[in-house]
């Protein structure tokens, strides 16, 4: 009789939902799993990687920056990793000769 899979809950984190993902492929990797197992464990490991995308997706939203710029008005800007705002030194030196550059 197989496993029954394990429900994941609302309430799960993604952390929590991500280690018990990684020991569901584990599990499955060992080739010692029935097919119904395997089947069990796989329906269960997609519930646990919609959480994460759900947690994901949520994270995301709260990652924003609220800048003030020279009146003093807020606005909401998207997060952006440091790598994203670096610009490369080509990208610097083309900048210098743009013809749209007020200075």
């Amino acid at each position: 009789m197989p496993n029954q899979a394990k429900r994941p809950s609302n309430d799960l984190s993604f952390e929590a939902a991500m280690e018990r993902l990684e020991k569901i492929v584990e599990e499955m990797e060992s080739g010692k799993m029935l097919l119904e197992d395997l089947l069990v464990r796989y329906e269960e490991g997609m519930k646990l990687v919609k959480v994460c995308q759900e947690r994901l997706a949520k994270a995301e939203q709260k990652i924003e920056i609220i800048t003030r710029d020279y009146t003093g008005k807020t606005s909401v800007k998207n997060f952006e990793p440091a790598e994203a705002q670096m610009a490369p030194a080509n990208d610097v030196e083309e900048k210098e000769h743009d013809d749209t550059s007020l200075f």
